[in-house]
């Protein structure tokens, strides 16, 4: 029997994820084809900036290698950009002129960066950090110029700015906003960060306003608003991205900022669907891992044909290491009716700690230095939990292992690298490991972006406890594995509170339908 085609624009990492999924589910069930407009196979653009630092080559970043594709007999199609749809033919078009037909089509475009319209911006030397090849850019660059200037101090920036210290190039990091990561960091955690940043060689001009770049042909510097200049002869531009929705826009898909997808990841276009960068659920499009992982797998068993919870939204969040300094922000961290729930520095041990609440219940948090709680903290930004839950209870155990008790087998710790938390604990019990380092050797967790982990070590300690009866109360066997606690009166869980309310209730029902309670 014949299988439907199934293709998918885009050979990134939220295309690729859904594509795993499928595989996972139902190996069989399409005749796959991937478009991707650069030359090679899927790769982890959140590693890009490790190797322009040197700290992990083109090989170490690839995420499926070509044998990948071959084994799962996928057909790619690299190197080629797709410029229409016919969605009532239902075949795609690319600009070289070949021909596709599908039954089921996944729009995976991604987003480009955000290119402001400052002039000059056009000049050689100025450029983005987006692919491989800008990182190529780079580093021929460095090899005859000296002075280099990223606009945008968010993430993206500081890790362009990172690399280019790395390839012997000065660097300083402009920003219109009065702090760094002023997104994800309050003006306390964004300080830390600079402070650790300069002690590294970067430098940092805030609340400035780029008027132009300088130069006739080629970049020679920076014109602010206020009139002051900053000599540079290399210019990165990180200052966002914009998702890729002209080729959905010109086939007739709804889109507003990005591609407007349902609870499915449903276009407005039947058997068309989106997911990852270029898709808007409920008007937020989300540039994270972890929601385009979400997202994935929810279209994975749509198309499948398995019955899934329908895609709710994200709680934004990031778990990460910016230049070697571990760094975790999720929820709300600024706007009305936030109040501080906790905060805590300690200047001896260069860590930060920050709660924000609205109406009792934890919205957002900030840890800096040190981020082995920011599982739980996410769990219970995620659930609007009581502010009550963050007291600490008496013999309360660690919350990171708390953390990696809560989290069910098949989640996925390392999203850089597809590790789930059953893989982890697998590996440490049947081979020994005693270290995170060890895990990362056999796992790959935290092996590339190295922001889980605090999880890795956690599930570590948690795995070892695993093996003895007593000590934290956690858990006694793998599969059984503990939640938070509903509320600060309580050690149970959601899980284990609704199955001891099945054991008394199913008992109660039946003696009140079958005879007196008295007769029990």
């Amino acid at each position: 029997m014949s299988r439907s085609k199934l293709v998918i624009i885009g050979n990134g990492m939220a295309g690729v994820k859904c594509v795993e999924e499928i595989i996972a589910l139902k190996p069989d069930a399409y005749e796959i084809v991937i478009y991707g407009n650069e030359p090679r196979p899927n790769y982890n653009r959140i590693m890009l900036s490790k190797v322009l630092q040197g700290e992990h080559s083109l090989q170490d970043i690839i995420i499926n290698d070509w044998t990948w594709y071959a084994e799962y007999h996928i057909r790619l199609c690299t190197g080629e950009t797709v410029y229409r749809i016919d969605t009532r033919a239902k075949y795609i078009e690319t600009e070289s002129g070949k021909r596709e037909t599908y039954d089921i089509l996944i729009l995976a475009t991604g987003s480009s960066p955000f290119i402001p319209p400052i002039p000059g911006i056009e000049k050689e030397r100025v450029m983005s950090f987006r692919t491989i090849d800008d990182c190529t850019r780079m580093s021929e660059y460095s090899k005859e110029y000296r002075k280099a200037a990223v606009i945008g101090g968010g993430l993206l920036g500081l890790e362009a700015a990172r690399g280019l210290l790395h390839l012997g190039m000065e660097a300083v990091v402009v920003h219109n906003a009065p702090y760094i990561m002023n997104r994800q960091l309050d003006q306390k955690a964004a300080a830390m960060l600079q402070g650790e940043l300069e002690g590294k060689g970067m430098s940092f001009l805030l609340a400035k306003n780029t008027q132009k770049i300088t130069g006739r042909s080629q970049a020679q510097g920076l014109l602010f608003t206020d009139g002051s200049k900053l000599e540079s002869q290399v210019v990165v531009v990180a200052v966002g991205i914009r998702p890729n929705v002209d080729l959905a826009r010109r086939s007739g898909i709804g889109t507003n900022r990005a591609i407007m997808v349902d609870d499915y990841m449903r276009t407005s276009v039947p058997d068309i669907y989106a997911v990852g960068e270029c898709a808007e659920h409920r008007g937020i499009s989300y540039g994270l891992v972890a929601p385009l992982y979400d997202q994935g797998k929810v279209l994975a068993r749509t198309l499948c044909g398995h019955e899934t919870p329908e895609y709710k939204g994200s709680i934004p969040y990031s778990q990460l290491k910016v230049s070697g300094v571990d760094v975790f922000s999720a929820g709300e961290i600024s706007g009305d009716g936030l109040q501080t729930a906790i905060q805590h520095l300690d200047g001896i041990r260069g860590t930060y700690k920050k709660v924000l609440m609205q109406a009792g219940k934890v919205r957002g948090a900030i840890l800096f230095g040190d981020t082995t709680e920011g599982t739980a903290l996410l769990g219970l930004v995620q659930r609007g939990a009581d502010v009550a839950e963050l007291a600490p209870r008496e013999g309360a155990p660690d919350p990171a292992e708390m953390a990696a008790a809560a989290l069910p087998a098949q989640e996925t710790v390392c999203a850089c690298n597809n590790v789930t938390k059953a893989a982890i604990m697998k590996a440490i019990q049947e081979q020994g490991l005693e270290s995170a380092d060890q895990v990362k050797e056999q796992t790959k967790a935290s092996g590339s972006c190295g922001g889980c982990r605090p999880m890795v070590t956690a599930l570590l300690k948690h795995t070892r406890n695993l093996k003895n009866d007593g000590g934290t109360g956690l858990v006694t066997t793998p599969e059984k594995s503990a939640e938070m606690p509903v509320c600060s009166c309580t050690e149970l869980g959601h899980a284990e509170l609704k199955e001891l309310l099945d054991d008394l209730i199913v008992p109660v029902k039946f003696i009140w339908k079958h005879g007196n309670i008295n007769q029990g």
